[in-house]
């Protein structure tokens, strides 16, 4: 660089900054409008790490934006129920929701298919799907006749497969059992002799200690050290086969949505990703230690039976053949999933699974710890 020129240069704004000049702000922020939006959360703040999905977006965007576009959450009931933050979007209600894309299954069962089905992805999977592998556009082209628009927020990795007051050790212990669990895994487990309950969350508890139902799902260790269930219904059992990667979605009021200016949307979808792929680091990072907690207050850890889940798996088969014979939308989007699927399965069986089994290996040797 030429010193004359850099002395001079620094001269004239050394000058300028002592007149007292105001520098002029940067011509991209003052084009950004000031938005101002509400969220309606499909989750009680008591929650925190899944509930906490919507105000880390809200927070990404408003830093990024310099207070520019915000978004105001609300937790579940506080405008709306926690089962109906997508379909006010839909209407307008409100400009956006966090929820879960199953929630709505009953109004069309294709809305399940960009949350999760039983036995199809786990939350690695899942990203690689919805970002690199079709997944979130297929749900997209769905979602249009919805007047909404969704991009992931979140996902809390492979569930467990719940509480139960007495042992699952076969297909007959199944028979009658009351459940509760919604939707679609709801739908599956029926075909094995399970009577589905939908029953509120605050709810749960009491039902289970006074025997009007047999068992719940909720979500993992985390999340279900809160609740108390191995006080009632000491038996937690793995893996929660009907959710093995569940996105959580941010869903948009396509009107709204498209009026966004282009910068906008492409900080909604960075800062989406942010946090989609954050909740499942936090639970990754809060769910040993819980587990361990659950299990030392009396949680009694068990396995599925392979009978039990073999016989899970071809159920949401039959499912899933009798909902593509109904439904063109879950039908287009679930044969996506297959060839991904497989795919994915025949690789993870190499270095990663191998990896993992080694380590595993060597942990129940007491060879990791100091």
């Amino acid at each position: 660089m030429d010193r004359r020129s850099f002395l001079t240069r620094a001269s004239v704004g050394g000058a300028a900054a002592a007149a007292g000049t105001t520098l002029a702000a940067p011509a991209i922020a003052q084009e950004m409008p000031s938005i101002n939006w509400r969220m309606a959360s499909s989750f009680p703040t008591s929650l925190d790490t899944i509930y906490g999905g919507g105000p880390e977006l809200a927070k990404r965007l408003e830093e990024a934006t310099d207070g520019k576009f915000k978004i105001q959450v609300f937790a579940a009931g506080e405008l709306v129920p926690g089962l109906d933050a997508i379909n006010a979007t839909t209407d307008g209600t409100v400009e956006c929701a966090h929820s879960v894309g199953y929630y709505n299954w009953g109004k069309d069962p294709a809305f399940a298919c960009g949350a999760d089905l039983p036995f199809t992805f786990s939350g690695r999977a899942k990203a690689a799907y919805n970002y690199h592998g079709g997944g979130l556009e297929k749900y997209n082209q769905f979602l249009e006749q919805y007047d909404l628009i969704s991009f992931p927020g979140g996902n809390t990795g492979t569930q467990m497969g719940g509480w139960y007051r007495k042992e699952i050790n076969t297909l007959a212990d199944l028979q009658g059992l009351k459940m509760r669990i919604a939707g679609l895994a709801g739908r599956v487990v029926s075909k094995l002799g399970v009577v589905p309950q939908q029953i509120a969350g605050g709810d749960i508890y009491a039902s289970l200690e006074k025997g009007t139902i047999d068992a719940t799902e909720w979500v993992g260790p985390y999340d279900d050290s809160k609740l108390g269930f191995q006080k009632v219904a000491p038996y937690y059992y793995y893996p929660g086969f009907w959710e093995g990667g569940p996105t959580v979605s941010f869903f948009f009021n396509k009107a709204q949505w498209d009026q966004l200016p282009d910068n906008y949307k492409s900080l909604v979808r960075s800062c989406a990703q942010a946090t989609d792929q954050n909740m499942l680091a936090k639970y990754d990072s809060k769910n040993p230690a819980a587990l361990k907690e659950l299990v030392a207050s009396g949680a009694k850890l068990r396995p599925f039976s392979e009978e039990i889940l073999t016989a899970a798996f071809e159920a949401a088969n039959e499912v899933y053949a009798e909902l593509s014979a109904e439904n063109e939308w879950f039908k287009t989007q679930y044969e996506a999933m297959l060839q991904f699927r497989d795919d994915w399965y025949l690789y993870a069986q190499t270095s990663e699974y191998t990896f993992d089994t080694f380590m595993m290996i060597q942990q129940r040797n007491g060879k990791l710890a100091p």
